[in-house]
């Protein structure tokens, strides 16, 4: 169980430190068992390959598995504990803390916890780090950082460079720095072998390069084009112009090993000018990015579109950057020391904020661009775009919110977090949505259309997340200021408005402004959000209070728009609806089939709360007809979903109700200890394995003891 990544082949093994950071978590040492082990070490040294390696060995015995967390494209601390719940099978639609919400899924747990790149956040994991430990005996951390994290009990590895023997020592051509090289040049080099004359000269340059693996790496790039004597003896010489200082190296930069600044520096030196301001430009992105956003970003008069795909290609060769094929396409990454690197040039040359805004603005265009398009046929395909952007989402956020004074135009904090309502509400990141459409409107307090569309966007994800004080507030403060603009505000105000009604639990009073919203010529004009959500939230409260024909009416308009555009999560809340209304009616054949067309859905978008309430009502169907084990087990599967939700079962009073009977009907059915026994196997399934099996229309029975 985990998130680990294959292993990269061809790497070497760090037996030694594997061994030491065994022992560490062991307690073979005289200070007992480690709970937290840092990596620390130059960087380009390797730490992150020996972390992975460590972790994947050790996985097995945590009951609970390892996880990793890649901290890199993260630059605010606020949001550490977010990062740690999506990496984490933990989702984020909670209104409590999310450190507590993290600590509290943790607790009974048995898990090993990887911390990646800590460096640039470690106040913010030290405190997370004495937090979670505190609260979960069964947990270990392993963390990487250039620096310590200085937490009571810690115990700190320095991972140093390859050893690297003499060159007439017998054993040279097997140590690890030189296996490296090999390894990296058969790579860049087809057909590369090893000669004796070369072996030496291998040697050579791996001590040159004082072992360092990733600057032994960036050597080995080169060897597509000088053979390795020369490439040696070039080295040699750029050593000895520089001594112990480097072009780039300031007090502004890491404490780089000068190994390491003479390999990078080299490279730059090496790369063309289309290829050195690509590699700077390239520096603004979080995490990963694709051909396409590249070519958008960084395009220019200086560096033209046409350019772009080849110089990809090359700083790909030259080992700048790292190609990674994906489901949804190619995507590019850079490592963290080269991307530093990339962005100390960027703004040397003076380019840092007019790229940090072009990186903003093509997201928020394309926020723009998913706020339109969402409600169509292509839901899943923006759900794929947008995860893969997640990073960089955030780092255009965190940019908007802290844009110089005087340089931002308009109100793009507000404009970005409220069209990214989709990815929010409907992709399972409702918590940090919330965290960012707070930002925005505390930044922003002037009266706008955009606050508006902001404060409807908020009650979006309140409504998610449960908090109807706030909810409230927000519709108040919504109405209240769209009173001052037009037509499409004041449908955002009644829009929040409804949803206050619904979570408040005043029925009637949301039948009546959902008929009001959908007393329009909505069916004529393009298909928004807004009568969607009406239609959701107008016949939940219909089959609430018993008047299922006037229900199904609606839904039949529900399901006829979502025919017409090809909308398919808010059509799966009628399908779940349907469900609701199926069961209440006695008919439960039906009632299973909406249910189980509504989890499709509502699973491949990774909505939490439908995915949950379609399970339950599945549970439901089951023991209705008598099918009491496989209600059981239903509804342990969907208890371990609300534990990754870190919240209580949400839904409506009607439906919370529901759920309470159909677990006392299911337990008198089975009697306590079968129905434990089912209950638990749910719990302990894995969530996808299990969610797969009750999609399956085929499957006898779920897997019990």
């Amino acid at each position: 169980m985990g998130n680990l990544t294959e292993p990269r082949t061809g790497t070497v093994d760090r037996g030694a430190e594997l061994a030491e950071i065994e022992r560490l978590f062991e307690g073979s040492s005289r200070e007992g068992p480690a709970r937290l082990v840092t990596l620390t070490g130059v960087g380009g040294v390797g730490k992150t390959r020996v972390a992975l390696n460590a972790a994947t060995a050790l996985q097995s015995r945590f009951r609970d598995g390892a996880w990793l967390v890649e901290l890199s494209p993260l630059r605010q601390g606020a949001l550490l504990a977010h990062v740690i719940a999506e990496a984490l099978p933990l989702a984020d639609q909670t209104t409590r803390p999310m450190i507590d919400v993290v600590a509290e899924y943790l607790a009974e747990r048995d898990l090993l916890l990887v911390l990646d790149t800590c460096e640039h956040l470690t106040d913010a994991c030290a405190l997370a780090a004495e937090v979670l430990l505190r609260a979960a005996p069964g947990l270990r951390i392993l963390a990487t950082s250039r620096r310590t994290l200085d937490v009571v009990g810690e115990q700190v590895l320095t991972i140093e460079p390859l050893p690297v023997p003499e060159a007439d020592d017998a054993r040279a051509g097997t140590a690890d720095a030189v296996v490296l090289l090999t390894l990296r040049a058969r790579e860049a080099v087809p057909g590369f072998t090893v000669t004796d004359d070369d072996r030496a000269e291998l040697v050579r340059l791996c001590r040159r390069l004082d072992g360092l693996p990733l600057a032994i790496e960036l050597a080995a790039a080169r060897l597509r084009d000088l053979p390795v004597r020369e490439l040696t003896a070039r080295l040699d010489d750029r050593f000895a112009v520089l001594g112990d200082t480097d072009d780039v190296a300031t007090d502004a930069e890491p404490p780089w090993h000068q190994a390491l600044r003479t390999a990078i520096g080299w490279s730059h030196q090496l790369c063309t000018p289309a290829e050195r301001l690509l590699w700077a430009r390239l520096s603004v992105f979080a995490g990963s990015f694709d051909a396409e956003t590249a070519l958008q970003v960084c395009a220019d008069a200086h560096l033209p579109a046409r350019q772009i795909p080849a110089v990809l290609g090359t700083l790909r060769e030259k080992s700048i950057l790292i190609w990674q094929p994906t489901g949804g396409g190619e995507r590019y990454r850079m490592l963290d020391t080269l991307r530093e690197y990339g962005a100390h040039w960027l703004r040397g040359i003076g380019e840092d904020e007019l790229l940090r805004r072009r990186h903003r603005d093509h997201y928020l265009t394309l926020a723009h661009r998913g706020d339109a398009a969402w409600i169509g046929p292509d839901q899943f395909t923006w759900y794929d775009r947008m995860t893969a952007e997640h990073d960089n989402l955030r780092a255009a956020l965190e940019y908007s919110l802290t844009e110089p004074e005087g340089q931002s135009e308009g109100h793009i904090a507000l404009e970005m977090a409220s069209a990214l309502w989709f990815f929010w509400q409907e992709c399972g990141f409702v918590r940090e949505g919330r965290h960012y459409l707070d930002q925005a409107l505390a930044a922003d307090t002037a009266p706008s259309p955009a606050r508006v569309k902001a404060l409807y966007a908020s009650g979006l994800v309140l409504l998610y997340l449960g908090d109807p004080p706030a909810l409230k507030e927000r519709a108040a403060e919504c109405t209240a200021l769209a009173a001052h603009f037009g037509d499409t505000e004041r449908i955002y105000a009644a829009a929040t408005a409804l949803r206050a009604s619904v979570m408040s639990g005043d029925l009637e009073q949301a039948m009546s402004r959902a008929e009001a919203l959908l007393a329009t010529d909505w069916r004529e004009r393009t298909l928004t959000l807004i009568p969607l959500s009406a239609l959701v939230l107008l016949t939940h409260s219909l089959v609430t209070v018993g008047r299922f024909e006037e229900a199904f009416a609606w839904l039949d308009e529900l399901s006829a728009a979502g025919e017409r555009s090809g909308e398919r999560s808010m059509c799966a809340w009628g399908d779940f609806v349907r469900a609701e209304a199926e069961l209440a009616l006695g008919r439960f054949p039906e009632a299973h089939e909406h249910a189980r067309a509504a989890l499709l859905v509502k699973h491949r978008l990774r909505d939490g709360v439908g995915t949950g309430l379609a399970l339950e009502a599945l549970a439901r169907a089951a023991s209705a007809t008598g099918r009491h084990r496989d209600a059981a087990w239903l509804l342990g599967l969907a208890m371990q979903l609300w534990e990754t939700l870190g919240r209580p079962q949400p839904g409506s009073p009607a439906v919370n109700a529901a759920r309470q009977v159909c677990e006392r009907r299911t337990r008198e059915a089975l009697g306590e200890d079968a129905y434990r026994r089912a209950f638990d196997a749910g719990c302990a399934t894995d969530l996808d394995t299990g969610i797969a099996h009750a999609l399956d229309p085929a499957a006898a029975q779920p897997p019990l003891p």
